[in-house]
Parts: C-alpha cells; structure tokens; sequence
C-alpha cells in the first residue's frame, strides 16, 4: 500500500522544524520500506494581523493585547513567531490532508488532535530525515503486514 509522508526539514537532510515553523513540507512517498522524494509542498501564507483586529489582540509588532487577549508580542506565547491562530492551522494540515504521517521536531497539542481528527499520524523527532523514514516505514511495514514490532534478539 502506497502512502505519503511529510517532513518538516529545512535543509532536506535534518528533522529540525517545529510544526509551526514550517513554511514547506518535504512530501516522500512510501511503497513497502522503500521510499523516495515526492515533491516539496509550500504552505500558503497566512494574514495573520486581520486575525488579530478580528480577535481584538494588537498586532503581532510587540504591542500588549488588548481587549483580554492572551496572545502578547507576536502571537501564540509571547515567541514573535505568530501562529495565525485556528484558520492557519487548518490551513496548513490541509495542504498534507492527503499524507498517513507528518514529521516534524516538535508538534502543538491543537495540531495533534486536528492531526488525530483526520486520522494522520504526527510523530515528533529530532533526527536525520533519513533515519525518521528508516524507522517510519519500518513500522508501517511491520503493521501494515500484521507482524509483531518486537525485535528478536
């Protein structure tokens, strides 16, 4: 059974994006435990600052928020990198709607459970690319085929 993965890399060669961080996914496709380099997938850019006026928050330019709004200087925590909030997250886990995993360093709890909702695998890592398929389709390999995924030793 073919199926599609998607990494969050900004090198091609390491794991080392934060699921938020991603600007395009590295999309490989997986036949068995063979794998190869699909195409690379540009996430669309968000307007983050009408989201913001829409919510009442100041714009993500290190204003304090106004109106109760939680957000601070550039969005989501206070780390300048501003999340769009929910329309950028539906967003961009549309663009690998069609993909049974997604890789990246680190994955938030709301992505996790629209991930959860769409039945795609997240699976946070800190690693090559190539050692994250590797172990991946290992697995996928192992379940797909109704195998024990314990190791004899």
């Amino acid at each position: 059974m073919a199926y599609k993965i998607a990494i969050g890399t900004s090198d091609g060669v390491n794991v080392d994006l934060k699921f938020g961080e991603v600007k395009s996914f590295t999309i490989y496709s997986v036949e068995g435990k063979e794998y190869g380099l699909l195409e690379v997938r540009d996430v669309p850019e968000a307007d983050t600052s009408k989201e913001a006026e829409a919510s009442g928050c100041a714009p993500s330019g290190c204003e304090q928020p106004t109106q109760g709004c939680s957000v601070g200087c550039g969005g989501c925590g206070g780390n300048s990198s501003g999340c769009g909030g929910p329309g950028e997250l539906t967003e961009k886990i549309a663009v690998i709607g069609d993909c049974r995993s997604v890789v990246c360093k680190k994955v938030g709890f709301q992505a996790q459970k629209q991930f959860e909702k769409k039945a795609i695998s997240v699976f946070d890592v800190e690693c090559t690319v190539k050692e994250a398929l590797d172990k991946i389709t290992f697995y996928y390999d192992k379940l797909d085929n109704h195998q024990s995924l314990k190791v004899n030793r």
